[in-house]
């Protein structure tokens, strides 16, 4: 099965992007909700983070506390590194249980570090929804409520604009209307159509 991975940076619009796909009734796995549900209540890699970081790195409901997590590896990279070699794996074994249980003509996988990542290895296709950066920082500093200087941060810590263009067999152009968005995601879901019978 055709497997279509959907990148952008912060603010480009892939959420709006992944749902248009859904309306045409294509299996969307979005890497950000694996990524939250393998560390749920409960689950083995959980168990994990708790042994290594302590109890301390749970809420008093035994759910792992994120803004704790998110200020120790912003501090100590080696405690990022430890993180990332347990969590990618499994992530990845996750999001292919997932991509393989598909019952549309394609599958999309939506992640935000599908470059950065081993994640584009598991795709066939990579389609970017591309936004100019001014656009961009716009767009995620009013929705987030953050203050531009910290989505400016965010865009130099992700893979150059340039780079992911390069990189990207499709691209979608996401600087006007959600109308026009959505024109878009139809012409390119017709031409997967196309490729899945091809």
């Amino acid at each position: 099965m055709l497997k279509i991975g959907l990148t952008g940076g912060i603010g480009s619009g892939k959420s709006a992007a992944s749902a248009l796909f859904e309306d045409q009734g294509i299996y969307v796995v979005d890497a950000d909700i694996v990524a939250r549900e393998v560390v749920t209540r409960g689950t083995p890699a959980l168990e994990k983070i708790a042994e290594h970081f302590g109890s301390a790195i749970l809420t008093s409901n035994k759910e792992l506390n994120r803004p704790k997590l998110r200020e120790l590896i912003f501090t100590q990279k080696n405690e990022k590194i430890w993180l990332e070699a347990l969590l990618h794996p499994i992530i990845r074994d996750e999001i292919s249980r997932q991509l393989s249980s598909a019952d549309s003509p394609y599958s999309l996988l939506v992640s935000p570090l599908l470059l950065e990542t081993d994640q584009h290895e598991m795709v066939d296709r990579i389609l970017l929804v591309d936004v100019p950066l001014p656009l961009q920082i716009e767009r995620a500093s009013s929705r987030d409520g953050v203050d531009t200087e910290q989505i400016k941060k965010i865009i130099a810590s992700q893979m150059s604009r340039q780079c992911k263009i390069e990189k990207a067999d499709d691209i979608i152009c996401n600087d006007a209307s959600l109308s026009d968005l959505k024109k878009q995601i139809e012409q390119q879901h017709l031409h997967y159509l196309e490729l899945t019978h091809g």
